[in-house]
């Protein structure tokens, strides 16, 4: 069955070609048609285009369908062409002529676009909601390691000391200012594109402010040729937002990575989560990190790989975009699924809490001492010159015991952790009314 049927076949290849991985990855997408179709079927009925008794058959059909879905059980049948013409196809052998009136005013462009942004709406308060769990264990590990020393590097050479409280919290700050590309995102993703049509409006007189409060979207797309250029530009600056949080994430996987590594020895990974070797019988590998690592390099590969497909297209609705959704649907599990992993294991994580004891940190503290020189009046130039020739004449005091004076913020003595949870409460939205919308237009 196809939206589009009039009365004559196609050649099977050039189907299978056109169908693509739509039947596959729509399913994904099945919620968000239940929700679509039901805010339209309320407005129709507003406008007088569906009577009482085909709202109310209409309306059990959808909840039952939708309660199908939760279960896990829902499936596009075999010759259905995609979400869309599944559930048109359910609600008309359900419901029979009521089911067909169901499309009336409305064109697949923005039933599918309607669908992708309210899909996208709840992934991205998903990935909100993961990132603030990993944001809380962040902090929780910077607070209790603030005191403990960790050596800072710079060109991967030994540079200054710093701490684990001061590395947790660097990453959880990082998080705070990608919630400012995930909100720019979601505003935009939160505007309601149905009744935009084909990319033309539509002659019925459609409500379209009524749709935008059903489905508990912020505002309209209002002007229609732009709420269907939306496709594409949304799901590309979507994926920058969930790029940033790779960003961050990815470069701490590679930071834990070679902080676990013998070498270093900064971090140990407890053993149920290290793999072995098939021929070095001590190897405990630390792959988790190494596929977050990679897993977040390929995330930041999608907005270019988006950019690509969408590069040069004129305004209106091209089958380019169908395979926007091959990139875009599964970066969302992808990222969630690095989050949760990376949360699960530095709970567990062991921290050397003695590596300043080995002596290749001998000049961890060459700063220090410069700044302490510069206290007692020495210029700077002349401090950084008589410590320097020390350590080039091999005479600089090795020993540890330092009294380190660290205050201004965000320095190890002033990590300003209080400051960085208010940065990110106040980076993080409110989505509580799109849920309560949600959930009233299915009547729950």
């Amino acid at each position: 069955m196809k939206l589009w049927d009039k009365g004559y076949d196609i050649d099977r290849f050039t189907e299978k070609f056109t169908v693509g991985k739509d039947r596959e990855l729509d399913v994904l997408l099945a919620k968000a048609d239940v929700l679509g179709n039901m805010a339209h079927l309320k407005m129709l009925h507003s406008i007088g285009l569906m009577n009482n008794q085909e709202v109310t058959d209409l309306e059990n059909a959808l909840k039952e369908i939708g309660q199908v879905i939760d279960r896990g059980e829902f499936k596009i049948e075999e010759g259905i062409e995609d979400i869309h013409s599944q559930i048109e196809y359910l609600l008309t052998r359900k419901c029979g002529e009521a089911g067909k009136r169901i499309h009336t005013g409305r064109s697949r462009n923005d039933q599918v676009l309607t669908d992708i942004k309210l899909f996208t709406r709840s992934a991205l308060i998903s990935v909100l909601q993961h990132v603030q769990e990993f944001f809380e264990i962040l902090m929780a590990k910077a607070e209790e390691s603030k005191g403990v020393l960790l050596p800072g590097y710079t060109h991967l050479q030994i540079a200054m000391p710093s701490s684990y409280g001061m590395w947790f919290s660097a990453y959880a700050e990082s998080l705070a200012d990608d919630l400012l590309f995930l909100k720019a995102a979601y505003d935009m993703v939160n505007t309601n594109p149905l009744g935009s049509g084909a990319g033309y409006g539509s002659s019925v007189p459609l409500d379209r402010r009524l749709t935008t409060s059903l489905l508990g979207f912020e505002d309209l797309a209002y002007n229609s040729v732009y709420a269907q250029m939306q496709r594409g530009k949304m799901e590309k600056n979507v994926l920058f937002a969930l790029a940033a949080v790779a960003t961050t994430l990815g470069k701490m996987a590679a930071d834990i990575c070679l902080f676990s590594c013998g070498n270093f020895g900064f971090l140990k990974l407890p053993d149920k989560f290290t793999t072995g070797s098939s021929i070095m019988p001590h190897k405990k590998n630390p792959d988790i990190f190494e596929l977050i690592r990679a897993k977040c390099n390929r995330i930041q590969s999608l907005p270019g790989q988006l950019t690509l497909i969408c590069a040069n297209l004129n305004s209106g609705y091209f089958r380019d975009m169908q395979l926007t959704k091959e990139i875009f649907f599964p970066a969302f599990s992808e990222l969630t699924d690095c989050l949760c992993m990376a949360g699960t294991v530095l709970k567990e994580i062991q921290l050397n809490r003695n590596i300043l004891e080995d002596k290749r940190y001998n000049y961890l503290f060459t700063v220090e001492d410069v700044n302490d020189m510069v206290s007692a009046g020495i210029p700077f130039r002349e401090a950084y010159r008589i410590i320097g020739l020390k350590v080039q004449a091999g005479e600089y005091d090795t020993n540890m015991q330092r009294s380190l004076h660290h205050s201004h913020e965000g320095s190890m003595g002033n990590l300003c952790l209080e400051q960085i949870k208010a940065k990110f409460i106040r980076h993080c939205w409110d989505y509580t009314s799109v849920l309560e919308a949600e959930k009233a237009l299915m009547g729950d």
